[in-house]
């Protein structure tokens, strides 16, 4: 029988949950970066950091400078073995965490590993959650002791340490429904999810059953958006039972959209800290009674740290002058999405689908080995991992893992090339059959020799009915050539690759 809590509450599973939660996303943030920052940010990668850091030192003066504005352990050292060593070390240190051991020594460490690959990461790394991830790093070193790394240490949770975490998830949700409020007359007329699972970035299994069911239906999820995003927010910080159906309604409503589609880890991220708004009386008929069992010992036994505490009221002291800002911006009519105003992104403004695509455009490259780039030569298509490109490929489960090169071509569908420049070094990496290029795509469609020309085509896909004769997920039209057929020798390629400073 599960141990009951009677009195204040507490909130020893509370942390033990949160953390083990913390340590997955990181340990998958982690293993994104092993898999992909090499070829994302390497030194022969399609943005490279040291080119970056470069421009970022002129710009701002000094590597000091940078230093300051963008601090990161890889001004010390940006080699692809550096980078990847760092990946490795946060992965295995998340796993620790996962595992149930945590201590504030060890969080710093991830957290500032993270915050490293983050400030170097240029526009792969420039999502929301990215920041918010560091957010919430940030505020988990101060839920544990300095060393005692057991999953019930001696020390309490420090209760503003949790309260910082019920205004991080107030922020998260109710910028992004402010945003939307704001944003776009689809939301505040009921009708954006008639477009959404459609048009969002990664769609997933489950999308199109979604995007197919009943009018009716879709705007009530509009109406359940403001009242888990406009709603329960405000009841984060009230008495127990509000705080627990405002968790529960935040809960439920990010699981409703993990389950939709590909949004990275950002759904899993928002749960975290929306856990703080739940006590152990409530963990206690959830979780293993062993589990409870031990951590009523640890309350029971518990000790007063006194630093723990100074040090606790004191970060809440510094978050609530950080927040001045990020608050303001809530309020005022010109609300800015996932901004940090502090180099340390230690307090943040969120929000997400401000606008919602009412169709899905795709740029699609395609390759050729044929001596005329003409319409009627043989093209073939290089089929992203998490993208729409044959007709009858069911969308994969992707997330909370992150496909950057997927995330980027969403948003360089609805611009033009000269809006993503680096486009066109991906193109030449194709045309000489880079190995790290290739593997951000699900397969090479030329594995003996690398085509002649490369060309880039946007289409515009919808979901094909359930049930359809041909078995298709997808139909689509074709609306423009978006880059024209370019070969390795092409000396308009040529010419911009080293302008840009990137070896052709």
């Amino acid at each position: 029988m599960a141990t009951a809590y009677p009195g204040p509450p507490t909130y020893w599973l509370t942390r033990f949950v949160l953390l083990r939660l913390l340590g997955a996303l990181y340990a998958v943030a982690f293993l994104v970066a092993i898999n992909q920052v090499i070829p994302l940010i390497g030194a022969k990668g399609l943005l490279p950091v040291g080119l970056y850091l470069k421009q970022v030192s002129t710009a701002l003066g000094s590597a000091g400078a940078g230093f300051a504005r963008l601090p990161s352990v890889f001004w010390l050292g940006h080699s692809d073995a550096a980078l990847l060593a760092a990946a490795w070390v946060g992965l295995g240190l998340a796993s620790v965490v996962l595992a149930g051991y945590a201590n504030a020594v060890l969080l710093a460490v991830l957290w500032m590993l993270y915050l490293s690959l983050v400030h170097v990461g240029q526009e792969w790394y420039g999502y929301g959650w990215e920041i918010q991830l560091t957010e919430t790093g940030f505020l988990a070193i101060f839920l544990c002791p300095l060393l005692d790394g057991r999953p019930f240490p001696r020390y309490a949770p420090p209760l503003p340490i949790l309260v910082l975490f019920r205004w991080l998830v107030f922020r998260v949700m109710f910028g992004a429904g402010l945003i939307k409020v704001r944003g776009d007359a689809i939301w505040r007329n009921s009708t954006a999810l008639y477009y959404h699972f459609e048009s969002q970035p990664i769609p997933g299994p489950l999308s199109r059953w979604f995007h197919f069911l009943p009018r009716s239906a879709l705007r009530g999820g509009v109406w359940f958006n403001w009242l888990a995003e406009l709603v329960a927010p405000l009841f984060a910080f009230g008495p127990r039972l509000a705080r627990h159906a405002a968790g529960g309604i935040m809960v439920l409503f990010q699981l409703t959209i993990a389950l939709s589609g590909n949004l990275s880890f950002l759904n899993w991220l928002t749960i975290l800290p929306a856990l703080a708004c739940f006590d152990d009386g409530f963990w206690a008929r959830l979780l293993p009674a062993r589990l409870v069992q031990q951590a009523a010992n640890a309350a029971a036994q518990a000790e007063e740290s006194r630093g723990g505490r100074t040090t606790a009221w004191v970060v809440t002291a510094v978050i609530a002058l950080l927040s001045i800002r990020p608050a303001l911006n809530l309020l005022s009519p010109g609300q800015i999405m996932n901004t940090s105003f502090d180099p340390l992104e230690l307090v943040n403004t969120y929000g997400a689908f401000g606008t919602v695509g009412q169709e899905r455009l795709n740029v699609v490259f395609e390759g050729t080995l044929d001596e005329n780039p003409s319409d009627s030569a043989h093209w073939q298509a290089y089929p992203y991992r998490g993208l729409p490109v044959a007709l009858d490929q069911r969308p994969p489960q992707v997330a909370p893992y992150q496909l950057r090169l997927d995330w980027q071509m969403w948003f360089a569908a609805m611009a033009s090339p000269a809006d993503y420049p680096w486009t066109l070094h991906l193109v030449s990496k194709l045309l000489h059959n880079d190995p790290g290029a290739v593997s951000l795509f699900a397969r090479n469609p030329f594995p003996g020799r690398p085509p002649r020309y490369i060309r880039a085509v946007r289409y515009r896909y919808a979901f094909a009915p359930p049930g359809n004769a041909q078995g298709l997920w997808w139909r689509r039209t074709r609306v423009d050539s978006w880059l024209p057929p370019l070969s390795a020798n092409d000396p308009r390629l040529v010419k911009f690759l080293q302008k840009a400073g990137w070896a052709p």
